[in-house]
């Protein structure tokens, strides 16, 4: 596959110039003209760019690539080496980053409810980011305590508890990352819970005063998925193969 038709492809599957952005979507470093091995994780790492180089991959797709909004623009230091591992290797690297969050089938939201069991039953806050709906039997309707232990043994990590361990979960709302500024929101759209990534100081309090517990998942192991799902979509393809390789990020 030329490189052109596989961004022009990723493009229009992840609708990637419908949502704003805290970086570029698409393709972010272009490589080679022809494509045909595609190495997908979640972080374009120094780590994972070296396996893509060992690999002999033709291109990167991650879900956190580079040139972030508000970061330090020069070429110096681990982005220099990061850009040079690339560029001496001719590979290319494609970065999605909330249109690989959205996406209603391959995404992290839609690929954590498919692993979690949880039935999305709508949306909130900003560009539809959020999902809400039912923890299905036979985990629901259960204890939130109950439902951190369901997330660990499913999610292979440890999660973070805050508030009311007993509250009976009915509904579930989610936002994969670092979406704990969404806590408030879901609250207002009915959860009984809120489960994402990451958590800050303040998302205790809120917790604690709403009633609605928090579970902080890891952001990594809330994020795993989108690529997988990913990989195995570009290797149905025809000419091309796409694997994914999960690096170990406790957070």
């Amino acid at each position: 596959m030329q490189l052109s038709e596989l961004r022009d492809y990723l493009d229009t599957l992840l609708d990637a110039p419908r949502l704003k952005d805290y970086c570029p979507n698409g393709l972010q470093v272009e490589g080679r003209a022809e494509v045909a091995r595609v190495l997908c994780g979640v972080t374009a790492s120094q780590a994972l760019l070296d396996h893509a180089v060992a690999g002999r991959y033709d291109a990167v797709f991650v879900h956190h690539g580079y040139f972030w909004k508000g970061e330090d623009g020069r070429i110096c230091g681990i982005r220099r080496q990061r850009l040079r591992t690339l560029l001496a290797n001719d590979v290319s690297l494609f970065a999605y980053h909330l249109p690989l969050d959205v996406h209603p089938e391959l995404g992290n939201n839609a690929q954590l409810a498919q692993i979690m069991g949880w039935q999305a039953e709508g949306r909130f806050a900003d560009q539809d980011l959020g999902w809400i709906g039912r923890v299905a039997p036979p985990q629901g309707p259960v204890g939130a305590s109950v439902l951190a232990r369901e997330i660990a043994h499913r999610l292979g990590r440890l999660p973070l508890l805050v508030g009311d361990g007993e509250r009976i979960v009915r509904r579930v709302a989610w936002c994969t990352g670092g979406a704990q500024g969404y806590f408030e929101q879901a609250i207002l759209a009915g959860a009984d819970v809120f489960v994402s990534g990451e958590i800050s100081e303040q998302t205790v309090h809120l917790a604690r005063e709403s009633g609605v517990p928090y579970i902080a998942a890891g952001h990594h192991a809330t994020e795993r998925y989108g690529a997988r799902a990913i990989a195995a979509h570009l290797s149905a393809l025809p000419g091309l193969t796409a694997d994914f390789v999960d690096l170990d990020n406790p957070v």
